[in-house]
């Protein structure tokens, strides 16, 4: 079981959501079919029109979107200027709701990977009413300890990646918040600061991730680099914005009565946390697939076909 073919977009548009942030969106498929949303990792990665082809185009309405700040969303983190206080996660779950209602949507199935995962959750979290069915995949939940395995914990199985990633920090800064330390290097009024931050972060990620939340090819694009780096160490250094750690894994229960599938690489580093296994066995009606072989990827041939069997499976409710 592959992808679907290529499609296009039938309408898109940029959505005014505040606070001078305008967000990009589109819809692909069946403007009959069953709603399903789209949401992209990094934070900050925008989507990726490969995504469409995770969904049968006969029965689907697809919504895709590119978050504050990414992709074509305006304005781009990559601006020194661009006010990061507008992107946070209760502002991302307000634009869904926004979208929702201009495109006249009441329910929609809901996918999500990485990041998106996170968002996906605590979308489903709070506004249960709304999401049919979760597809997940790169399963996180957003936690201090997520955070700290990523860019500390990994050091210990990446010691030369890591010792280049600490590289640009004082000494005094390396005992901290990393993600925090590196967002007040991408601050910098000095361009060249900034610059080299942003490649030494993707450079880690890219040491860590077999295929990290953009792609190698995009990490080269100076104004995607800047971008992503500033967005996921804004994130990362404030709790993903979620007020208390551990809230998504404690509201899991929350979920019931909403169907879910789990679509996990069993190498994925994330799982070193055994969180993918915990959020699982406190969601009632989750289903947990589990890919050997395959990392923190949704591009994994197994990966693959797994995304596209629940998609499928969910399109005849």
């Amino acid at each position: 079981m592959g992808l679907y073919p290529e499609i296009e977009p039938y309408e898109q548009g940029m959505l005014d959501v505040g606070d001078g942030n305008r967000v990009y969106w589109e819809t692909c498929g069946n403007p009959g079919g069953k709603p399903a949303l789209v949401l992209h990792g990094g934070p900050g990665s925008g989507s990726s029109p490969y995504f469409r082809r995770l969904f049968d185009p006969a029965a689907y309405r697809i919504v895709l979107l590119d978050q504050r700040g990414c992709g074509r969303s305006t304005p781009h983190a990559s601006a020194y200027d661009t006010d990061m206080g507008a992107n946070t996660t209760a502002h991302l779950l307000a634009d869904l709701e926004l979208l929702r209602r201009r495109l006249g949507v009441e329910r929609w199935l809901v996918w999500g990977l990485s990041w998106g995962s996170v968002l996906a959750l605590r979308y489903a979290q709070t506004h249960p009413g709304v999401v049919s069915e979760l597809v997940l995949t790169g399963v996180a939940t957003g936690s201090d300890a997520e955070v700290e395995l990523l860019t500390r914990g990994l050091g210990r199985i990446f010691p030369e990646a890591f010792e280049r990633f600490l590289a640009p920090l004082a000494e005094s800064e390396r005992g901290g918040s990393l993600a925090a330390a590196y967002g007040r290097l991408l601050a910098s009024p000095d361009p060249g600061v900034r610059e080299r931050a942003a490649r030494a972060w993707t450079d880690w990620e890219t040491a860590t991730a077999p295929a990290p939340p953009g792609s190698v090819e995009e990490f080269e694009d100076p104004v995607f680099r800047m971008g992503f780096a500033r967005t996921v160490t804004h994130y990362f250094a404030n709790g993903h914005f979620l007020g208390e750690d551990g809230v998504v894994l404690r509201d899991a229960p929350l979920l019931a009565g909403i169907p879910g599938t789990l679509v996990q690489g069993g190498l994925d580093l994330g799982n070193l946390l055994g969180t993918v296994w915990r959020l699982h066995h406190v969601w009632p009606g989750s289903e947990l697939v589990l890919v050997g072989g395959a990392g923190h990827d949704a591009g994994t041939e197994g990966v693959l076909e797994a995304l596209v069997a629940a998609t499928d499976g969910y399109a005849v409710r």
